[in-house]
């Protein structure tokens, strides 16, 4: 008998009401199979379900709650924002405080619009860059997600990897005819791509630590060699932060492994777990921007007060707290924990971790790339997610997602999340 009948019976609802019964794949349980689980409310680490069952959260809503769920200072702020309304549609002093926040905290940020969603930001990032520079080329890498953006939606990771569909119907030939795809941590082949095509390439754009394919991480040298390239033929480096911005470090991935790009595209913690985006960079690429610049780009929502309130009161938590060393820590006791469960058991594996992100691959070659992240067990990965599940632990229902631990997770948590994994790797 299914421990969530309700879940069951909504998804049933939901399926003639929405296209696949969800509002974005990466919640569809397509890579893993079985039903979704409807969720009621959350508290702290936790999840509670329209059935009544708690889970302890590894997905923070896919990472904005680094400082779990209904945070009391995020609460607060939300509701005093509340009170003095919804939207105008005119600025408001919390756009600017918001964009002082950002500015002080990510190095290569001297300005920043404020947008609604990740996909904007790198949707308008690339505007930008190319209007800048006056190029039309991008290079991306296979494996990196950038939102449903068309030039950017090919060799995707993230949902359309996990669904099989690396680039998707509806995007004609000519919207990804200036994307030029490379191979993650391929220095040789970045280099061989700007001696050919130097002159003609606008940007760069990449997650400096890729979150969408499973965590992987960058070589030594292969961000400095993106730095370097970019330097040397006049193109904007731009780093995808919306998944590490204000994870990996107060300043992000940027601050973290010391390398400075000219834009950043942010999202996700920076709203606090509201519908927030932004994307920023060095002060004379930004001022390309309407309705200084020529480059057009406009929101309606954009800068909304909710999301403004709650971006302030979570990056002015992290920075009081600086809770990234007990994190980091955290996190390396849990996956290794995990990692050591799976050898004991003899379950081929492999483990990749930075900072508060991590993802524990069945994979026993250690994944650097799509190529090699593409061999992965996805099977092997659903028979782990299902048995957690319904021990009490959700993790995100793909096994190319990353896994985030934040500041609400107690000691007491993830003991119990290992006792589970012991127990789902004893019926393996």
């Amino acid at each position: 008998m299914s421990k969530r009948p309700n879940s069951q019976a909504q998804f049933e609802r939901a399926k003639q009401l929405i296209p696949g019964g969800v509002n974005s794949p990466a919640r569809a349980f397509g890579g893993v199979g079985g039903t979704p689980v409807f969720i009621d409310r959350g508290d702290g680490a936790y999840l509670f379900d329209i059935d009544g069952n708690q889970y302890i959260d590894y997905i923070g809503s896919w990472g904005p709650h680094i400082l779990g769920h209904r945070h009391p200072a995020i609460v607060d702020a939300l509701q005093g924002a509340l009170h003095r309304g919804t939207s105008f549609g005119a600025p408001t002093v919390q756009e600017s405080e918001l964009a002082e926040l950002i500015i002080d905290a990510v190095p290569s940020v001297e300005m920043v619009r404020m947008v609604n969603s990740g996909t904007e930001a790198t949707m308008s990032a690339i505007r930008v860059a190319r209007g800048y520079t006056g190029r039309d080329a991008i290079i991306k890498f296979t494996g990196c997600y950038h939102g449903h953006v068309d030039s950017l939606l090919v060799s995707a990771g993230s949902g359309a990897l996990t669904h099989g569909v690396p680039s998707s119907p509806g995007i004609p030939a000519g919207g990804t005819q200036d994307t030029l795809l490379l191979e993650y941590n391929d220095i040789d082949g970045l280099k061989a791509a700007f001696e050919a095509r130097g002159s003609e390439i606008a940007a760069i754009i990449l997650e400096p630590v890729v979150g969408n394919m499973g965590v992987v991480v960058p070589v030594e040298g292969f961000l400095e060699a993106c730095r370097e390239l970019c330097s040397q033929h006049g193109s904007v480096l731009i780093f995808d932060e919306v998944m590490t911005g204000f994870r990996l470090s107060y300043g992000g991935a940027q601050q973290l492994f010391g390398v400075t790009p000219d834009m950043t595209t942010m999202g996700k913690i920076v709203g606090g777990g509201l519908p927030v985006g932004a994307y920023g960079g060095k002060k004379e690429i930004m001022q390309a921007v309407s309705p200084v610049g020529p480059v057009y780009q406009a929101g309606t929502l954009s800068g909304n007060p909710l999301a403004m309130a709650s971006g302030i009161a979570t990056l002015k938590t992290l920075k009081e707290l600086n809770p990234y060393d007990e994190l980091a820590e955290r996190t390396t006791r849990l996956a290794a924990g995990l990692s050591d469960a799976a050898e004991a058991a003899g379950i081929p594996h492999s483990l990749a971790q930075v900072g508060s992100m991590f993802t524990l691959f069945f994979n026993p070659e250690p994944v650097l790339n799509y190529s090699i992240s593409s061999r992965n067990d996805t099977k092997a990965f659903s028979r782990f997610f299902h048995g957690l599940l319904d021990r009490g632990v959700y993790l995100p229902c793909s096994q190319f997602e990353a896994i985030f631990v934040s500041a609400a997770h107690s000691n007491e948590d993830l003991a119990a999340t290992l006792d589970a994994a012991r127990a789902v790797f004893a019926e393996w």
